[in-house]
């Protein structure tokens, strides 16, 4: 028994089948260098989309417009309780309030609130016309006109709200340039990152006009909110671009193949955080546009799911690509890239002279030291010695 346990201990290791090495994964070569794609070095093409979807949202507003909620234009708000509410019943509803003899009513706009409730504005109505529009709703209903809720709201109201808005956009804007250029130490970036901003906000302001939903509060706060979700994929760029730049002297690339890299290297960490963030958005949009038909959650999820969507787009896209060309129209970075662009033809000219020598006797080693490349070292080969010279 003895014998046997010596020898299953003395059995090698070797005979163990070990596990194939595993290939390093896509986002590891992307950080390392392995593949990537010259995000920088094709601007122009991200510059014209972005440029057609400006000029979209432009057309859009022009020609469609917004459609501004009660709370901007002011009117009259009618709420009443309804059974099997369905889209010919709302169409049912909007028949008998034009119906009801009060002119000017051809605008009305209807939309259910849950599966039990129906909402009703109209434009701005006097005292006699409420009357009216209550009545005709109540029948409509099947209830009595004092259980048809009724509000008016003003204009003005929504003006202040604009006013507030517009305010702590401008505010925004300036404490992010400022804040930018202390952090970064570089008002270049704070430039591109406004710009892309301005970017996120003209396509979802345009994207708001060219499908219709209505602008209320809500739409305002989903507006501002995207411009900090914006922020924050722009500083996780600019960030590691500032981390591969720190060296640039020392480095074998100029600065706009190291923001390129840094481009690169984030760009796994920039989808997952999008679409992470947008998931949860669009179940609030879908609830908001399909389940309860309208209101808050309809206005604040089509701007969130816009917005989150472009402002990762425009920091990978618009942002760092216009980074670099700001930085490269920088004597500096001429200089640099032109020392780059020497070293590299130099080790080209140099490697191409050794790989004719090699193969034609001695070998030569190019080394790159500093700026310049060392001339070729020749390698002696070990000279033959007689076997009698050696014994000697």
């Amino acid at each position: 028994m003895s014998d046997i346990m010596d020898t299953m201990e003395s059995t090698p290791e070797a005979t163990t089948p070990t596990k194939p090495a595993r290939k390093p994964g896509f986002t590891h070569r992307l950080w390392t260098g392995e593949i990537s794609y010259d995000f920088v070095g094709h601007a122009r093409w991200w510059y014209i989309f972005s440029a057609v979807l400006i000029l979209i949202s432009i057309i859009s507003l022009a020609v469609r417009g917004l459609d501004l909620g009660i709370e901007f234009r002011g009117g009259s708000d009618f709420t009443v309780s309804a059974t099997n509410v369905s889209s010919a019943s709302l169409d049912d509803f909007r028949q008998a309030v034009i119906g009801s003899g009060v002119p000017d009513l051809d605008g009305t706009t209807v939309a259910a609130v849950g599966s039990d409730r129906v909402a009703i504005e109209t434009r701005a109505l006097d005292v006699p016309e409420q009357v009216k529009v209550r009545d005709a709703i109540a029948t409509q209903a099947g209830t009595q006109a004092e259980k048809v809720d009724y509000q008016q709201i003003g204009a003005s109201w929504g003006q202040q709200v604009t006013r507030q808005a517009t305010i702590a956009l401008v505010v925004f804007l300036v404490l992010v340039s400022v804040g930018f250029s202390i952090y970064f130490r570089d008002w270049k970036k704070a430039v591109s990152a406004i710009v892309a901003l301005l970017h996120d906000m003209i396509v979802t302001v345009g994207i708001y006009a060219l499908v219709g939903f209505t602008v209320t509060p809500a739409t305002l706060t989903g507006l501002l909110t995207i411009l900090g979700y914006s922020l924050y994929d722009t500083v996780v760029v600019f960030d590691k671009v500032r981390e591969n730049t720190a060296d640039l002297d020392d480095l074998r690339e100029t600065y706009s193949e190291a923001a390129n890299r840094a481009v690169n290297q984030v760009l796994v960490r920039s989808i997952n955080t999008t679409v992470l963030g947008v998931l949860p958005v669009a179940a609030i949009l879908f609830a908001g546009a399909f389940i309860l038909g309208s209101g808050p959650l309809e206005d604040i999820g089509l701007a969130l799911f816009v917005g989150m969507i472009i402002g990762a787009y425009s920091s990978i896209f618009i942002a760092t690509p216009l980074l670099v060309h700001l930085r490269m129209a920088e004597p500096g970075m001429k200089q640099q890239a032109a020392r780059v662009a020497k070293r590299r033809e130099k080790l080209a000219k140099m490697s191409a002279t050794a790989t004719a020598t090699t193969s034609a006797g001695p070998a030569y080693a190019v080394e790159m030291v500093g700026d310049d490349v060392q001339a070729p070292a020749v390698r002696q080969q070990p000279s033959k010695v007689s076997r009698a010279k050696r014994n000697s």
